[in-house]
């Protein structure tokens, strides 16, 4: 199958090199060209810009970093829609706002194109080895063209409902994820400032009802697990700022729906002061380090 794909960032170069390894054909485009060159390196054929990507190919795939690119991707005289064959699967697995996902399949809808939102859950380490969450929304015939894809990246996919569903799940468990991470540092902290080992809190914690992801698997505190990036001076990850958008997204969401959310709002500020700290391309576990 040929697949184009557009966002060869930390997460959709390891996506898109997985696609490769599955034996596909694909033809990718970055902004940055060091992510070129690893890509190309692997095998995929490097396009010329955006719409060259989506030419000939039978699945386009986009990876962007906010609403805002996603609209200019594919809305307006110059987007993907206005010059993109319409047989193409369109998949964006970037994290954006609900409303622009289903504002973009309405659209693509009008033009004669299937297309669906799948955000993803699992990092890079997960982009890497393939086992990411799918969060899919959109039309079931188009989720079932979509799944042999997605399985050759990731090992859960969940059809959440119709377009923008995936997005909203998204949002959701982001602001779950951010809230957790506020709450599991905190509560390390003040075992720290009694002079408990943090190791040992982390281990009688993720056996007691405080027990959360964060703490189990990605815990915040250096030192106390390998191979996360509290342990490599919060390097790589998932950064501050992306969590900051993210959290906005369900802020702006919440406020939308007139939903009440405030330890989300409360997190999203708390988020916000540690970015403008300059901690903002940390991985978002480093608000361990957030002062008062």
């Amino acid at each position: 199958m040929k697949i184009g794909f557009i966002g060869l960032g930390n997460m959709g170069l390891p996506m898109a090199l997985n696609l490769l390894k599955a034996g596909h054909q694909v033809t990718g485009f970055d902004l940055v060209k060091n992510q070129l060159d690893v890509f190309a390196a692997a095998g995929g054929s490097v396009a010329a810009n955006a719409n060259d990507t989506a030419k000939d190919v039978d699945v386009l795939i986009s990876m962007l970093p906010a609403s805002r690119h996603v609209e200019g991707l594919y809305l307006g005289d110059a987007g993907l829609l206005a010059s993109a064959n319409p047989k193409t699967l369109l998949i964006d697995c970037s994290t954006i706002s609900p409303k622009v996902a289903q504002i973009a399949a309405a659209a693509a809808k009008a033009k004669g194109f299937a297309m669906i939102d799948a955000p993803v859950s699992g990092g890079t380490a997960g982009a890497q080895a393939g086992t990411l969450t799918f969060m899919v929304g959109g039309e079931t015939s188009a989720v079932e063209c979509a799944r042999p894809i997605l399985e050759k990246m990731g090992k859960n996919i969940f059809h959440a409902g119709g377009n923008g569903a995936g997005q909203t799940v998204k949002v959701c468990n982001n602001m779950m994820l951010g809230i957790q991470m506020l709450g599991t540092s905190e509560a390390l902290r003040l075992g720290i400032a009694n002079g408990l080992d943090p190791k040992v809190l982390s281990d009688i914690m993720s056996k007691s009802s405080g027990r959360n992801w964060a703490l189990e698997l990605y815990n915040p505190c250096p030192g106390v697990m390998e191979n996360v990036p509290s342990s490599k001076g919060y390097a790589g990850g998932f950064g501050v700022d992306l969590m900051l958008k993210d959290m906005g997204l369900a802020v702006e969401n919440a406020e939308d729906l007139d939903a009440s959310v405030p330890l989300g709002k409360l997190a999203q500020q708390l988020y916000e002061i540690h970015s403008k700290a300059g901690n903002g391309q940390l991985d978002f576990s480093s608000v361990f380090n957030l002062k008062k």
